[in-house]
């Protein structure tokens, strides 16, 4: 559908007419009039003596044609688009993930076969990941100490690359809880504070870094941010320091959850989903494409058009055959005007 911007650019359509009623003509004078004693010769080759009722009125209309077109360009016309939905900008959350020594265990099994604790997690990791439409995900891997591996984005398929190449280890065996709740709060804290929200991961205590997880949780509290912390692993896990991570929670206003099977963690992100509910609603927008250089180019094109026809001997607006008593009557006029001989 074509719309107009400036729609109100069409009342300057009657500025050519009003102008030419209502304002007087400039007297153009005979201040410069010249006799020629062969002015009968020369106004009967020049072609732009004189003008016929009917080229005048070829003029006006084109000149009309012009006009239209230019103020039509300067009403910005647009080819509006279908509506095209996007997604509404929705929480910030920081995913934290434990990288220590004890996530290389295989005591989870997936379709009967072992797998390590890291491979669940980030499966389970994954597929939360990817239903957060609409949401920024940021990646914080941790273990001897904590580091930023992808920064707030709406591009999730990044992040999970990222997390897919994380690997036991990578930075040591231990677990620095604190570090990592202070690492994510400090990428969150200058973004809306209804929508901060760190998932922490982790099958361990807090046994290395610079800051205390109390200490980390207090900051967050005070920041707005919920921390949702997950403990993994079979049964009894002798490093699993659930006390902190329920602690952890409960300060920020956030839920602990245990995690000791593959359909249990799923179902731990799940109800993540639900606390945090993915803002569904999108945004429709219709994209435009302007058309104003339509309209503006054909009325170059037609005003060259003018200047070039007007210009030409024997063009449709020029008369060649002018009448003889309007030669003399010019002849007459210039005899009068100025009686001084060249």
């Amino acid at each position: 559908m074509i719309t107009f911007i400036w729609p109100w650019a069409f009342c300057l359509l009657p500025i050519p007419f009003f102008a030419w009623r209502y304002l007087t003509p400039v007297n153009p004078g005979a201040g410069g009039a010249l006799k020629v004693p062969f002015f009968s010769a020369l106004s009967a080759n020049n072609v732009h003596t004189s003008s016929t009722g009917g080229t005048r009125w070829w003029r006006l209309i084109l000149a009309s044609i012009i006009w239209t077109l230019l103020v039509s360009a300067a009403a910005r016309p647009s080819l509006v688009g279908p509506g095209v939905p996007l997604p509404v900008e929705g929480r910030d959350i920081m995913m934290a993930i434990d990288l220590s020594g004890s996530m290389d265990e295989q005591d989870f099994a997936v379709n009967g076969r072992l797998s390590t604790r890291l491979g669940v997690v980030k499966d389970a990791a994954d597929a939360f990941i990817e239903r957060r439409e609409g949401d920024r995900v940021g990646l914080v891997l941790f273990s001897d100490r904590a580091y930023l591996q992808a920064p707030l984005t709406f591009d999730r398929e990044v992040v999970r690359d990222l997390l897919d190449e994380a690997q036991v280890g990578l930075t040591g065996q231990k677990t620095a809880l604190g570090d990592a709740i202070a690492i994510a709060a400090k990428r969150l804290k200058d973004r809306p504070q209804e929508g901060r929200v760190i998932v922490l991961l982790t099958d361990g205590a807090n046994n290395a870094g610079v800051m205390k997880p109390a200490k980390a949780a207090t900051l967050a509290k005070e920041l707005g941010i919920r921390v949702y912390t997950i403990g993994v692993g079979l049964g009894y896990s002798r490093d699993l320091d659930e006390g902190t991570l329920k602690k952890i929670a409960a300060t920020t206003g956030a839920k602990y959850f245990r995690a000791t099977d593959v359909k249990g963690l799923a179902q731990v992100y799940r109800a993540i989903d639900q606390l945090e509910p993915v803002d569904g609603d999108p945004i429709h927008v219709r994209p435009e494409r302007a058309l104003y250089y339509w309209p503006a180019g054909l009325s170059l094109t037609l005003a060259a058009l003018f200047a070039l026809l007007v210009t030409i001997p024997g063009a449709v607006f020029t008369s060649k055959n002018a009448p003889a008593a309007e030669a003399q009557k010019r002849s007459a006029k210039i005899q009068t005007c100025n009686p001084r001989r060249v």
